[in-house]
Parts: structure tokens; C-alpha cells; sequence
């Protein structure tokens, strides 16, 4: 199986199913004299983590992480980082009716009918379970832009037809962690919260949306056609399990505007730079960053794990069949995908700041030691 792999430069490979043994990451491209230890990570998988509240799935994981490579006294060494989040409560008996019964719109029947395989406890490696993996190389690739005054943030601003109203940069670093659904406008975090009930208790569920935005990212970042800044970015979010559009600057509303407004006229900044008077295009114009905050939306479907009575089919018997998928599933997914979306984004920077020369691949100023300045392990004297 092909597709476990994410970026170019700063590189992501991943491992694990949902109800194996452990999920796994190794972290490839980390500069050397990052300041790393297990705790940065851990801050970002409990933001993740099930079991947070009432609207997210019951399996009590810990997701707690261990870094067994890539460190020494605290700080990256330049290899690769290995880490791993042991599953310590996978339950795979109640998924033995879908062995041969495919559960409605997931991933059981499309799987096997590829690998002629599949790993079925909790849906194996189509779980959005191995998404643990992708927030802890994120939280690498933050700590690495949190020394280039570069922040990310995102927020829930839409369950079912709930929406909040715009917010702020500054009210998202407020807001967003202060109510379970992530929402940084309090008021509407209280009806969406309400709304998530009401699915809930009628055995159902509701999809919703996430607002993201990047700031102090620098112009010049990405490249025309296929190593585009968007069409990098889009290829982080669409990865994430249940996502079913990706949008940046006017997105879909876009289709509604005339050239004539929606063009930007130029003007100079205070440095003396040409800069665009507004952001319509959301940081991004040709596909590369203009410097202006990056900032857009992704969509999620309603989980496809729910207690309502549905049809199947079982292709080893050839019978028609009524099934309920019985289990600890969350009622609604943009809660626990914020720290995911976060983490997308952070790896895209990153890697498009290695590629752009922007970050020394090979070591970050600040590392302790005898060698700090005159040692260097790229160069030929040193091989």
C-alpha cells in the first residue's frame, strides 16, 4: 500500500491501524538544534485525543507518546524522529458482522475489493485513528515555525446549518480552547452544541466545517502548476479522513464576484514593497504566498459510524441484511479535526520553507555544544 508518506524535504511516514498494536510516525528532514522533548508533542495529541468530552468518541486512549530516535539532550540531532502512541483500548469484536457485510459509506468494501484484504477491527488503517500520527509531526513542524514568527490557527465555524459569525485572528487564539466544540465565538459554540445533542441522542449525526489561518508566513513560498502553495495544501486537507471540500481566500463565493471586484490594485507598503490593498485571495496569488495571511475553510461529512438501523449487503452469503454499527464513534468531527487542520498546515509551511531555502535544512542556530559554529556535517571535510 502506497500513500503513507507526506512532504518532500520535511517528510512524514506513517504506520498502524486503528486497533493494532500501536500507531507509529517517523519524521524525516528536522533540522538539527531543535529543542524537542515528548512533552511538545503531548501538548498537541491531547488536543486530539477521544474521549474529551460527551461529543467525541468514548475509547479511552492516552495517546500517549514516546520518541525513541531523532533527539539528544533534548534537541534534534538532524535524523530521523521516530515516534509511537500505543492503542490500549481497541475493542475489534464488534466489528466481526462487517468482515464480509461492508458498513454504509466507509471504507470496508473499497478496501477490499483492492488489496483483497483489509485489516477490519475498527476499520484498520482507513480509521481516522492515524491521524494521531499527523499531529505529532506537526507539533515538530510548529515548534519549527514558532522560532520564524509563523502561527497557525483554526476553529470550528460550522455544524449542520449553524454558523458562526467571522472572528479573529485573535479571538481564535482566545476562544477556540474554551468550549468542546472548538468554536471561537462562544454564543454559537452553545447552539452548536446544542445542535450536536439533538443528532446525538436521535442516533445520528452531523457534518460541519473548519475556518483556518496562517500568519506570518512569508512571500514567495510555492511554485506554479503542480507544487503550487494551494494545491500542496489542498492535498494535506483532503487527506484528512470525512473531508469533502477545500477552499482558500473567497473560495465558493468566488464563482459570484466580478473580475472587476475581485481584483486587488497594487500599492506600496510601508517598507517600500508592492503588496495587494485587500486579501480576497487568501495569502495566495499564482500559487505562490504573497506574504498576507494565508486563510480558508475545509468541509467534513457527518461520520458514517452511527447506532441507526441500515442496509448492507454480505458478498460471502449473498444476503440482504439490516445491521447497526454498535461502538464508540463521535457524533460530529470538526471538534477533534482542528488539531489535525493545524497540523496540515504546519507540515505544508514547513516543508515549502525547507524547500524555499528559508530554514537551514541541515541545523537551526541556538544548539548548545563545542561544535555550534564551526562544525558542519554536509560538508565535504566531514564525510
Amino acid at each position: 500500500m502506497n500513500g503513507n508518506r507526506f512532504g518532500r524535504l520535511f517528510q512524514v511516514t506513517t504506520y498502524g491501524e486503528s486497533h493494532g498494536d500501536a500507531m507509529g510516525v517517523t519524521v524525516s528532514g528536522c533540522p538539527a538544534g531543535l529543542e524537542l522533548d515528548e512533552s511538545d508533542v503531548q501538548a498537541e495529541l491531547d488536543r486530539r485525543k477521544p474521549g474529551q468530552s460527551m461529543i467525541t468518541t468514548s475509547r479511552g486512549e492516552p495517546d500517549a507518546v514516546s520518541i525513541n530516535s531523532g533527539t539528544q539532550d533534548g534537541y534534534t540531532t538532524g535524523t530521523p524522529i521516530g515516534m509511537v502512541i500505543e492503542n490500549k483500548d481497541a475493542r475489534s469484536g464488534k466489528y466481526e458482522p462487517f468482515v464480509t457485510a461492508p458498513r454504509p459509506s466507509h471504507g470496508d468494501f473499497t478496501y477490499s475489493a483492492k488489496f483483497g484484504t483489509r485489516n477490519w477491527g475498527g476499520g484498520g488503517r482507513s480509521s481516522a485513528r492515524e491521524t494521531v500520527n499527523w499531529v505529532a509531526a506537526g507539533a515538530i513542524a510548529k515548534k519549527i515555525l514558532e522560532r520564524e514568527g509563523i502561527q497557525v490557527k483554526a476553529h470550528v465555524n460550522q455544524i449542520g446549518d449553524i454558523e458562526a459569525p467571522p472572528v479573529t485572528f485573535e479571538e481564535m487564539l482566545e476562544h477556540t480552547e474554551k468550549n468542546e466544540v472548538r468554536c471561537a465565538h462562544p454564543e454559537t459554540a452553545e447552539r452548536m452544541r446544542d445542535r450536536i445533542d439533538e443528532y446525538q441522542k436521535a442516533g445520528d449525526s452531523i457534518g460541519g466545517s473548519i475556518y483556518f489561518e496562517a500568519r506570518g508566513v512569508p512571500r514567495g513560498l510555492g511554485a506554479p502548476r503542480f507544487d503550487s502553495f494551494p494545491a500542496r495544501l489542498g492535498k494535506a486537507m483532503f487527506s484528512i479522513p470525512a473531508t469533502t471540500s477545500f477552499e482558500f481566500g473567497l473560495g465558493r463565493e468566488a464563482r459570484e464576484w466580478t473580475g472587476s471586484d475581485r481584483n486587488e490594485d497594487w500599492e506600496f507598503s510601508e517598507d517600500g514593497d508592492p503588496v495587494p490593498e485587500g486579501n480576497t485571495h487568501g495569502g495566495l496569488q499564482g500559487g505562490i504566498t504573497t506574504g498576507q495571511p494565508i486563510y480558508g475553510e475545509a468541509t467534513w461529512h457527518a461520520p458514517t459510524s452511527i447506532p441507526k438501523t441500515q442496509k448492507t449487503v454480505d458478498w460471502e452469503t449473498g444476503e440482504e441484511k439490516e445491521i447497526q454499527v454498535v461502538g464508540r464513534h463521535d457524533p460530529v468531527l470538526p471538534p477533534r479535526a482542528v488539531p489535525v487542520v493545524e497540523a496540515m498546515l504546519n507540515l505544508t509551511i514547513v516543508d515549502f520553507m525547507l524547500l524555499g531555502g528559508r530554514i537551514n535544512p541541515d541545523r537551526l542556530d541556538g544548539r548548545p555544544g563545542e561544535y555550534a559554529t564551526e562544525y558542519h556535517p554536509s560538508s565535504p571535510d566531514n564525510e
